[in-house]
Order: structure tokens, then sequence, then C-alpha cells
């Protein structure tokens, strides 16, 4: 066997323990740490297959931003775990169907496009040109406008999540970003002015039973 066909199959298994791991294990931030697992493995074998770009990009993307931005917000919102778990037995037979009846439809699919028509050579490695290099010519080439167009759409969607975010609801604080910008330092503080009190004496009292110097004396 040679050492490609091991590591990717390697990989493979992998990626398939770690995939079911992520919905079957009872912590969010488990389930969390899986899918950074899973989606390096999936990256690594992008990587052997000679997608260098495809590889990188998920693991920059999806392992170094989107995850992480999970873990953040699983770890801040504490979810409890229990109301989740609710009835998780008896929609199991169900599930499992649907998974089954999705799997047999997607070995057919495959099975039917190997059968019709099969892989043909590398065209970046017929082109001369890397992975990456054909990726980016034929990105902002002949892809340029739908290239544009999912980032438009992903801008109006951070625009979208920002807005909901900062919804004004009962109960909740804000804070306007524009009134703290526009404060002054009169807002902040106020001085105050007091009249200052005489100053004590330092004088020890007398002891008990015993006036005052000066005093009782004719």
């Amino acid at each position: 066997m040679e050492f490609t066909l091991l590591a990717f199959l390697v990989f493979a298994a992998v990626t398939v323990v770690s995939a079911v791991a992520v919905i079957s294990v009872r912590n969010p931030v488990h389930a969390a740490l899986f899918l950074v697992l899973t989606f390096f493995t999936v990256a690594c074998t992008w990587i052997l297959a000679g997608a260098e770009f495809l590889g990188v990009a998920l693991i920059l993307v999806y392992v170094g931003a989107v995850m992480v931005l999970f873990l953040f917000v699983v770890m801040m919102l504490d979810i409890d775990v229990a109301p989740l778990r609710e009835g998780y037995v008896r929609y199991l037979p169900v599930g499992l169907l649907v998974a089954g009846v999705m799997l047999a439809e997607m070995l057919t699919l495959i099975g039917i496009r190997s059968r019709t028509a099969p892989f043909g050579p590398d065209v970046a490695e017929a082109a001369g040109l890397s992975n990456t290099a054909w990726v980016a010519h034929r990105l902002f080439t002949d892809y340029l406008l739908p290239f544009e167009v999912a980032a438009l759409i992903l801008t109006v969607a951070v625009i979208a999540a920002v807005m909901l975010a900062l919804r004004r609801r009962e109960g909740t604080k804000h804070q306007s970003p524009g009134a703290q910008s526009a404060v002054r330092a009169a807002d902040r503080f106020r001085l105050v002015k007091m009249a200052s009190e005489p100053p004590r004496s330092t004088q020890a009292p007398p002891p008990d039973g015993q006036a005052p110097e000066g005093e009782g004396k004719a």
C-alpha cells in the first residue's frame, strides 16, 4: 500500500470519527473542538489531493476565525444542554432513517457520476500552474462577478447580524457610540465647593474626675 493512500485512509477515518463526535458528545465546547479537528483533517485531505489553496483557506477561515468565534460564543452563553437532550432517544430512529436515505442517495449519485463522467487530468497541472495560481486566475477573471456578488451578500449579512444584535430590547443594557463620542468633560464629573471645617484640638482630654487646668480655682 502506498504512503499516500495510507495517509488518505487515516485522514478519512479521523474525519468520520470526529464528525460523529460533534453530534454525539454532550458538552458544546467539546463538540466545537471536535468540529475544529474535522475541519483540520479535511484540510489535510485536500492538501494531500493537491488542492493547497482550499486546504489553507479552510484552516485560516474556518479553523482560525469561525471556530474561534463559535468557541467564544458557546463559552459566553453557558448553554444548558439538558433541554436540548430532551427527546433525543425518541427522535433517534427517524434521524437514523433520514441519514441512511441521504447517504444512499449520495453514494448512488457518486457512483453514477463516476461511471458517466470519470475524472480527467488535473487542469492546473496541464496549464503548468500551481493550484493556488490556477484558482486565483480563474476566480478573478472568469468568475469575478459571482465573487463580487458573494462578497456583497456576505457584507449585507454582517450588517444585518450587527443590527439584530444591537436592537433595543426591554431589560437589556445598550450603548450609544454617538453619545459617547460627543460627551464633554463637564458631563463626566462635577466640582463641589465645600466650607472647610475648623481644626480640631490636639490636646488630650483630662483624666476622669479631674477638671481641666484653669477651672475650679478661685
